[in-house]
């Protein structure tokens, strides 16, 4: 992977161009999204943390799913990204803890996974690689120029999707 490295933080997102790995840790419940766009070498990585925002002011749009997904296209068109050329790949989504009782709060990955899934489908983008459910924090790797991405579990092998 590339030497140029820029951290994602959760609730966030960046993009690079021409070089360089995203990278971001701690996936538990929360999904990383890898956007590329290979005849430009451009690619971003999206950290969200849940399905949908029900924020009144919708001051973190990242945070979300739904919004976070619509900000990192905005960006990736301003830069000349192509919806027909763009793949994404996912990793995330685990099952952190187990919630006992009737708390109505459910497994929070799997409704991230669902939600990515369907928001993915109806703005016609290929989901072309998924990691995702299981109960273990992951760290994401993206390479911008190649679109590989590369997934570290504490105690396990890398993977490369």
């Amino acid at each position: 992977m590339a030497e140029h490295k820029l951290t994602v933080g959760i609730a966030d997102m960046k993009l690079l161009q021409g070089e360089g790995t995203l990278i971001t840790y701690a996936l538990g419940s929360c999904i990383g999204l890898c956007f590329h766009d290979p005849k430009l070498r451009l690619g971003a990585l999206l950290h969200i943390m849940l399905p949908l925002n029900m924020e009144a002011g919708r001051t973190h749009p990242l945070k979300y799913a739904d919004t976070g997904i619509k900000e990192t296209l905005k960006q990736l068109e301003a830069k000349g990204a192509s919806r027909s050329r763009l793949t994404v790949k996912i990793a995330g989504g685990a099952k952190m803890f187990e919630i006992t009782g009737g708390s109505g709060l459910g497994n929070i990955g799997q409704r991230n996974i669902d939600s990515v899934h369907t928001i993915l489908k109806r703005d016609n983008l290929r989901l072309i690689g998924e990691h995702t459910g299981g109960t273990v924090a992951r760290t994401l790797l993206f390479d911008v120029v190649t679109g590989q991405a590369c997934i570290r579990s504490y105690g396990q092998k890398d993977i490369i999707f």
